[in-house]
């Protein structure tokens, strides 16, 4: 049994915000594979489901973030959980739009929602680094991230998502290598910056009109029957 973690902070002031994109990827995975609706348990909302044999539960802390960790402490202690059994969904700022990586152990390079896991639960937990850019100025971090994600992300951001609910099932399986690759299927080749879409099919080309050759058969069936016999 695994359990995976969104992050977040609650509430419909916060949903758009970059912070929350964890939540976002658990409500995607919820929803895509049919996982039981959403319930109130452990200060944050639950749902549980399988991929094949593998039981997940997913769990969205609704303490804010710089308490996730009483949250997940909490979901872990109920069900004999190992910190190796957690995997935690989370926005990542030193990573750019759109990239993903996953990464296990290690600090938690000030992140408040991790900084507080790291207090219940200790390092050695698995991370889903999911990039949502850095404002290029330290100052300025905080009110980044508490911010709605711009018009322009939301090309990328879902093609992030569709990729994580993709290879859900692959990572539920301990295999990381397909999880990655099945969110680098949605997410390359890159979209520009303004969120142009690179990679759309190109137009077919025109059918040019008949030349003076060419010109377009006018006999009816009747007569192009009669033609074959004479």
């Amino acid at each position: 049994m695994q359990l995976w973690v969104g992050l977040g902070n609650p509430g419909p002031k916060y949903a758009a915000n970059r912070h929350n994109i964890g939540f976002m990827a658990l409500d995607r995975i919820a929803a895509d594979h049919g996982f039981a609706p959403w319930r109130s348990k452990f200060q944050g909302r639950l749902s549980e489901g399988r991929f094949g044999s593998d039981r997940v539960v997913l769990l969205e802390p609704e303490t804010f973030m710089n308490l996730s960790g009483q949250s997940v402490g909490e979901a872990m202690r109920f069900y004999k959980l190992d910190p190796a059994d957690v995997t935690v969904f989370h926005d990542e700022i030193d990573l750019a739009p759109g990239k993903l990586r996953v990464k296990t152990g290690g600090g938690h390079a000030g992140h408040n929602g991790l900084r507080s896991i790291h207090g219940h639960i200790g390092p050695d937990y698995r991370r889903i680094r999911m990039g949502v850019g850095h404002p290029g100025d330290k100052a300025r971090v905080a009110g980044y991230v508490l911010s709605d994600f711009a018009k322009a992300d939301q090309h990328w951001l879902d093609d992030m998502m569709r990729g994580v609910s993709d290879g859900a099932p692959a990572l539920a399986a301990d295999d990381v290598p397909r999880f990655q690759n099945a969110v680098a299927l949605r997410t390359a080749p890159p979209r520009s910056s303004t969120g142009t879409d690179t990679s759309a099919p190109r137009k077919p080309a025109e059918t040019p009109a008949p030349g003076p050759s060419e010109q377009p058969d006018t006999r009816t069936a009747l007569q192009k029957l009669a033609d074959r016999f004479r």
